[in-house]
C-alpha cells in the first residue's frame, strides 16, 4: 500500500466492516468524513479524537496537540484533556525528549487543554520518534451535528490558507534545498505557517454560528476534504478552484517541487458547511479574530466536482497525500 491515510475504499472494506459490536451510548461512531467519535453522557456528549504524527521529525510535540484537537473543534467542541503517546527508538537522547514534551506543553497552554497522562517508551520497533495523541472534548447534546438540514445551496467555507501544515512541514525538512530557490524570507515565512495550525477557534466559534457540519482538512487537501465531507453528508458538493485561498509561498513551493497544492495536508483549515444567512455573521466574527474565511463551493444534489477556469471535472477519492512525494526528495 502506498505510504500515508489507508484509502477510504479500504477503511470501508477492511477496518470499518470489522467493527461489529455497538453501545447505545455511542451517538457518532467511525465513518468517512467523521473526525470524531462521540459518547452520551446525558445533556452533554463526550467528543473523542486521536492522531498519530508520522509525516514528520520536526516539531511534533506541537503537531501532535494541534492536529487531534483540531478534531474535536469540527463539533465545536471544547477540547478538555490530551492523552499523550511516545515511542522513542533506542537512539533517541533525553534532550530530544524534553524538546518534544516542551513544545507540547506550550501548544497545549496556548488552546487551554491539560496533557493528564499517556505513555512513554523506547522500542527499537520504531526507527524515528512516534506521538499519538487522544482528545477528549466536550459539547453539549444539543449542539450535535442532523446532517438532514443541509440543503442545496448551502455555502462550502475555508477558513485560512489551504496548505498551511504542508508547506511548513516541507519547508522545514527541505530547509536545505529550497532557501536557493524561495530566499531566506519566503523559506522563514513557509515555515512560521505552523503558527496557523490550530482551527479550535474558528470550529468553537462557527459552532455558535449553526454550521451544520466541520471538517478539519488534513491528509488529501481540499479536494480530500470535500470528497469525505460529501460522504459523511450523503449530498453533492461542488467546489469552485478559483476561489480557494493560497499563499503564494505554498504555490511557490508546490510549483517548484511539483505537487498539487490541492492535496496538500492542511491541518490549519477548517471545511465549513453553513448557511448563507448564518456565514455573514460567522465571517464577521472570524474577522474580528484576524481569522479568514472564504465561500468556495457549495452543497449539490448529488456528484463532487470542482470548476476551474470555467471547466466542470470529477473529484476523485483521496489517494497518498503530496507530503509524501515532496519529503521523498530528502533521500536525493
Amino acid at each position: 500500500m502506498e505510504i500515508g491515510k489507508v484509502p477510504n475504499e479500504i477503511l470501508e472494506k477492511i477496518v470499518f466492516s470489522n467493527i461489529k459490536n455497538k453501545r447505545k451510548e455511542v451517538l457518532v461512531s467511525a465513518a468517512i468524513g467523521e473526525d470524531n467519535g462521540v459518547i452520551d453522557f446525558g445533556d452533554t456528549v463526550c467528543v473523542v479524537s486521536t492522531d498519530p504524527i508520522t509525516g514528520t521529525t520536526k516539531d511534533i510535540g506541537k503537531l501532535a496537540i494541534h492536529v487531534s484537537c483540531n478534531d474535536i473543534s469540527t463539533n465545536g467542541a471544547e477540547p478538555i484533556a490530551v492523552l499523550f503517546t511516545i515511542l522513542c527508538p533506542p537512539e533517541t537522547t533525553e534532550k530530544d525528549l524534553e524538546i518534544i514534551m516542551r513544545d507540547a506543553s506550550e501548544a497545549a497552554a496556548e488552546i487551554n487543554v491539560e496533557i493528564i497522562g499517556g505513555h512513554t517508551e523506547v522500542t527499537d520497533s520504531v526507527n524515528r520518534v512516534i506521538v499519538s495523541t487522544t482528545v477528549i472534548g466536550k459539547q453539549l447534546k444539543s449542539k450535535l451535528y442532523d446532517y438532514s438540514k443541509i440543503k442545496t445551496g448551502d455555502k462550502i467555507v475555508l477558513t485560512k490558507y489551504i496548505g498551511i501544515e504542508g508547506t511548513s512541514i516541507i519547508a522545514k525538512e527541505l530547509e536545505d534545498k529550497l532557501v536557493e530557490k524561495i530566499g531566506k524570507d519566503n523559506l522563514d515565512k513557509a515555515i512560521n505557517m505552523d503558527s496557523m495550525l490550530s482551527v479550535v477557534k474558528e470550529g468553537i466559534t462557527a459552532g455558535r454560528h449553526n454550521a451544520l457540519y466541520m471538517h478539519d482538512i488534513t491528509e488529501g487537501g481540499i479536494y480530500g476534504a470535500a470528497w469525505e465531507a460529501s460522504r459523511a453528508i450523503n449530498k453533492g458538493v461542488i467546489i469552485y478552484e478559483d476561489m480557494i485561498p493560497i499563499m503564494d509561498v505554498t504555490r511557490e513551493i508546490c510549483h517548484i517541487l511539483e505537487i498539487d497544492p490541492y492535496r496538500l495536508i492542511s491541518s490549519g483549515s477548517m471545511l465549513i458547511i453553513i448557511r448563507e444567512e448564518d456565514f455573514v455573521n460567522l465571517q464577521r466574527e472570524l474577522s474580528n479574530l484576524d481569522i479568514k474565511s472564504t465561500i468556495i463551493g457549495e452543497i449539490t444534489d448529488e456528484g463532487i466536482y470542482k470548476i476551474k477556469g470555467g471547466e466542470k471535472s470529477v473529484v476523485d477519492s483521496p489517494g497518498s497525500d503530496e507530503l509524501y512525494k515532496a519529503l521523498s526528495l530528502t533521500n536525493n
